[in-house]
């Protein structure tokens, strides 16, 4: 059974997208090709039970097991050598994508605190959107009881197309909520 955003996306955001970007073909529309949550964890190096415990969370967030990040040169000055854990990234795909994206937008991110909108200005020039999210325990699914320490990550979410405008687009039809704009409430089947 296809994740409730995918229905979404082919049911109403590609017609909707087609006829306000004025697109002639179909293979114009953009589309999300994949979200990639990366953690960055300064600290891992010296404490593995933190780097297990932001292991476990990430995994419990996305449904995917991360792979580490690891140093790529040292670095005296962070007290850092080449191969040292230094991370944590996941990138979603298909299903999974999609079944994140709907959970972020309808469930974690009304759960910030003090929340006005996601900026408009973190789109990299090239359709690309990268969120950074503060304290992971904005998640659903991650018990606060259990944290051993609050981290944030960035999600960045690669689409098809290589024009802002059109990313934001469709984005705002997924139903991101954008700053100074009411966002598109998506309908339960």
């Amino acid at each position: 059974m296809a994740p409730r955003l995918q229905t979404y996306y082919r049911e109403r955001v590609r017609p909707t997208l087609m006829a306000d970007l004025g697109l002639e073909n179909i293979h114009e529309i953009p589309y999300v090709e994949k979200v990639v949550i990366n953690v960055g964890l300064g600290e891992a190096s010296r404490n593995q039970k933190l780097l297990d415990s932001v292991l476990e969370e990430v995994t419990t967030i996305t449904g995917q097991k991360p792979v580490i990040t690891r140093a790529r040169k040292s670095v005296a000055g962070f007290s850092l050598r080449e191969g040292m854990p230094v991370g944590v990234s996941v990138t979603l795909r298909r299903a999974r994508m999609y079944d994140f994206l709907d959970r972020l937008v309808s469930a974690a991110i009304p759960r910030i605190r003090d929340f006005r909108g996601i900026p408009t200005r973190s789109f990299d020039g090239r359709g690309n959107y990268t969120l950074g999210i503060k304290e992971q325990i904005i998640f659903p699914e991650i018990e606060y009881d259990k944290v051993n320490k609050v981290h944030g990550m960035d999600v960045t979410i690669v689409t098809s197309t290589d024009k802002d405008d059109e990313a934001y687009a469709l984005l705002r039809e997924l139903g991101f909520p954008f700053r100074g704009e009411t966002p598109v409430q998506i309908a339960s089947n």
